[in-house]
């Protein structure tokens, strides 16, 4: 098989427990490009948390692609075109934001350089025993700075490539059926983590965004490998010809993947590569 493009998902799959790219899986993602293999992250981060990444992997040099909010944007690296944005209305928002009052989570949206919430200073949730700051670790992660918002509902005043909720794993579980009930049938509602639950336009995946870029690019599914670890990265398998889950995916990955990889902190995305690339 002839592997034109190479999706990877980031936390959890690119980037190893510290948040960092290993030496070996740099080098080896750098070399495929020279060797004419297009790049493309695909997460559910936004852009502006993506872009520190590329730079390090040389994206910019290859045109290769940015894959943002769970496939609501892509980007052109090199040209910092936008290529393909498919965002919820601002009714569709506001309806989100004000459904969202009546439930125990940390709301987070964003606009320009900003990440907005309600309050900076109520900011931690309960992951496996321990508090961590929910907000400081998305608005970080995101590159943003933060704003309060008493009501996001009334602020907001411009699309939204997502809505992003935080909360304790156990509550979310029991409780995100009865956040989305009300926008079951127009938008996309997922869990990208256990204490994430995300709402984004109807139909946006990141194999729809994949369809969108690509295959114009005459890149087809059967020329794409895709990696990832995660429930929302299941389109993008699903998608492509050559479906990998690391071997820390959630076991859903795994029972669509065509291969399983080793962890990342294994280098398992270069492993895969080693074995199926020329």
């Amino acid at each position: 098989m002839t592997i034109k493009a190479i999706i990877l998902d980031m936390d959890g799959t690119l980037l190893n427990s510290d948040k960092k790219i290993s030496k070996r899986t740099k080098d080896a993602l750098i070399d495929a490009q020279r060797n004419g293999v297009k790049l493309v992250l695909a997460s559910g981060r936004p852009t502006t948390g993506m872009i520190q990444h590329a730079e390090e992997l040389e994206m910019a040099k290859h045109h290769g692609l940015l894959v943002s909010y769970n496939g609501a944007k892509v980007i052109d690296c090199q040209t910092m075109e936008e290529l393909y944005s498919r965002a919820m209305t601002v009714a569709e928002g506001k309806a989100v934001l004000e459904h969202m009052k009546q439930f125990d989570v940390k709301v987070m949206i964003d606009k320009g350089n900003y990440m907005y919430v309600n309050n900076v200073y109520a900011d931690t949730i309960n992951y496996r025993g321990t508090e961590i700051n929910i907000i400081e670790y998305e608005s970080r992660g995101g590159n943003y700075l933060l704003c309060e918002q008493a009501d996001l509902a009334e602020f907001l005043d411009h699309e939204l490539s997502k809505i992003l909720t935080a909360g304790d794993p156990a509550y979310l579980a029991a409780n995100h059926q009865k956040m989305m009930a009300p926008f079951a049938e127009e938008l996309n509602a997922m869990f990208t983590a256990d204490f994430y639950f995300e709402f984004t336009a109807k139909n946006v995946d990141k194999a729809q965004a994949l369809a969108a870029v690509l295959q114009p690019m005459g890149i087809e599914p059967e020329e794409m490998m895709a990696v990832g670890d995660g429930h929302n990265d299941r389109s993008m398998l699903e998608y492509a010809g050559f479906a990998v889950a690391m071997d820390n995916a959630v076991q859903e990955l795994k029972d669509i993947a065509t291969h399983v990889t080793l962890t990342n902190d294994e280098d398992g995305i270069a492993h895969i590569m080693a074995e199926f690339l020329e």
